[in-house]
């Protein structure tokens, strides 16, 4: 026993080394995974089923007590019998595969031990065939559970199996005498024999999976990565500006030696490798890059011929092409370049095939926002729109009726209503116009209104030094001023009062418009700036369609709020973002809208 026992780690020393040798293998490494298509498991069975042949041919021919020496063996004596490690890769083989595995590798392994002879032959045969079935039921059933095929697991299912061929050797192999000493020399090396070969596999293979997941998460996490830094310039659509930093940041972060990327009409940019007649704004120069333009499908390039390019010096001899979608309809192309096919590997095409989806995404969300804000921008005009028909006709009437009564006055307010609605038609054109614009057209209003109703209000404007050149959105003090003069003072005696209050706090424009008018029923202010509010003197539209334009232009950071105790007066507070994207002059020329 003890002199088979170094034999025996041999001979599992040899499947272990070849099985080392295997994992080094690309194919191997993507045959033992978790899924296997039917072609995969036919692999399967095919190797661990050799597997066992090789552990047939290089077993310890047993006669007696009498231990041959290691060779290869094509056949032995009909009283011999084998010590060897076939029943190792048996069990392994059904618990990665399944039973399809288990019981196609134990065919082979047992057909082929019981052609070599010996009085064990039938016997190791069956239980050869019979560890590949319970490995494979039990691999099953641990996967169906959701758990992985531990080492451990591995190590106590090999073992027990092992120990099965030992009663199996005693039930069925004949003479039994020469069983039961035949058992007792070899059973204990050969199963915790196997039993430390199938830990050693098992580790192998757990390499194999931990190595294949870190590969995948870093490659994940380059992915994320390049679509991070990429992102704002997506958002800018496919131009020649934002197409150069994307291919650069890609080259960066990428193994290619060359980037590039097209529309569907020409190239957009491309860095790295020849770049010396791959130039932007000329038509794409590879016949590769064409067919995928025409066809919509990835292509991969291993030569120079195949990439086609039209420059016969062209140092690029591998290339990914892969096309760039918006709603299925090609926009353009990306394609990496390498100088040496081999770095073209199966890990930079997967990465390709990534990054192809996450563009073609980020253009799909760029060209979502620019639609949604070509439309918050139609909505925005509709809006202003409607901010001031009626005070035209108010206006008109006054003015025709100074004009026999006083023509200077009515000449005065001409100006003024031209100024007004001059103003009026800057700010249509302008998502932000800067604070004293807004207010002269509050005064030219005040102006026009103190002349319809004199000495009814009292204006008190209280404005912080500086802000003048602040931008805001136009038309979002005049209304508030409009519905303090009209729907404030209802038949009142007394002089009203408004207040309009202009400061900085924390970062934030504060313009807060108030006034001791009859203030608003707590049922109204619930639902004023919310939706339209209708009533017997208006419907509410002018603070909605303010608060509707703050959330389109700063995008929920602006706000409007209302604060109002019946006969006490009302207060209305606008907070806008000062550092926010658009509110300085730098920012205001993207802002046009007009």
């Amino acid at each position: 026993m003890f002199n088979l026992a170094p034999l025996m780690l041999e001979k599992v020393g040899i499947i272990v080394i070849v099985a080392f040798l295997l994992s080094q293998m690309r194919s191997f490494r993507q045959v033992i995974q978790n899924k296997h298509s039917p072609n995969e498991k036919v692999l399967l069975i095919l190797l661990f089923g050799t597997f066992g042949i090789i552990s047939n041919y290089t077993g310890i021919e047993v006669y007696h007590h009498t231990i041959g020496r290691p060779e290869w063996l094509s056949e032995i004596n009909q009283e011999s019998a084998l010590a060897n490690t076939r029943v190792m890769g048996i069990v392994i083989g059904g618990l990665l595969g399944g039973p399809a595995v288990g019981i196609g590798a134990g065919l082979i392994a047992g057909i082929h031990r019981y052609t070599l002879g010996g009085f064990t032959a039938l016997s190791c045969a069956l239980s050869t065939i019979l560890a590949g079935i319970v490995a494979g039921y039990f691999g099953k059933k641990r996967k169906q559970k959701g758990k992985q095929i531990s080492p451990s697991f591995a190590v106590s299912i090999g073992m027990a199996l092992e120990t099965v061929q030992m009663l199996i050797i005693l039930v069925a192999a004949k003479p039994f005498n020469d069983a039961w000493e035949l058992v007792q020399l070899i059973s204990l090396p050969m199963i915790f024999g196997n039993g430390l070969g199938t830990l050693l596999f098992m580790l192998i293979i757990q390499i194999i999976k931990r190595d294949e997941e870190r590969t995948r998460a870093n490659q994940t996490n380059q992915a994320f990565l390049i679509a991070d830094q990429t992102l704002p310039f997506f958002r800018q659509g496919l131009n020649i500006h934002s197409c150069k930093e994307i291919s650069e940041i890609m080259l960066k972060l990428t193994d290619a030696d060359a980037v590039s990327i097209t529309s569907d009409q020409q190239v957009l940019a491309h860095v790295g490798v020849a770049s010396d007649h791959h130039i932007p704004m000329s038509k794409p120069e590879t016949g590769l890059t064409r067919k995928v333009l025409l066809d919509g499908k990835i292509a991969m390039a291993k030569s120079k011929e195949e990439i086609s390019c039209i420059h016969s010096q062209c140092p690029l001899e591998a290339a990914i092409v892969l096309p760039l979608k918006v709603k299925n309809k090609i926009f353009g192309t990306l394609k990496m370049y390498y100088t040496e096919p081999d770095k073209l590997d199966k890990v930079q095409q997967e990465l390709a095939e990534g990054l192809a989806n996450l563009f073609s995404t980020q253009l799909e969300l760029a060209e979502a926002e620019r639609q949604t804000k070509l439309l918050k921008d139609a909505e925005i005009k509709a809006l202003q729109a409607q901010i001031h028909p009626h005070f035209l006709f108010n206006s008109m009437n006054t003015i025709s009726a100074l004009c026999r009564t006083d023509a200077d006055k009515a000449r005065k307010l001409l100006l003024e209503l031209s100024s007004f609605f001059r103003g009026n038609l800057q700010g249509a054109r302008q998502m932000l116009i800067p604070l004293e614009k807004e207010l002269a057209n509050v005064r030219a209003y005040l102006s026009l209104e103190q002349t319809r109703f004199p000495n009814k209000y009292h204006i008190d404007f209280q404005i912080e030094p500086e802000l003048e050149k602040v931008l805001i959105p136009p038309f979002i003090m005049q209304p508030l001023v409009e519905n303090a003069i009209h729907y404030g003072f209802p038949r009142s005696k007394s002089q009203g009062r408004i207040t309009i209050s202009i400061f900085s706090k924390n970062n934030y424009l504060q313009i807060i418009v108030a006034d001791n008018g009859k203030g608003i029923s707590d049922d109204q202010l619930e639902l004023l700036g919310k939706q339209v509010v209708h009533s017997k003197k208006g419907n509410g539209t002018a603070i909605f369609n303010i608060s509707e334009r703050l959330k389109g232009i700063y995008n929920g950071q602006a706000s409007l709020t209302l604060k109002s105790k019946v006969d006490h007066g009302a207060i209305i507070t606008i907070t806008i973002p000062l550092d926010s994207k658009g509110v300085f002059d730098q920012d205001v020329e993207g802002l046009y809208i007009g």
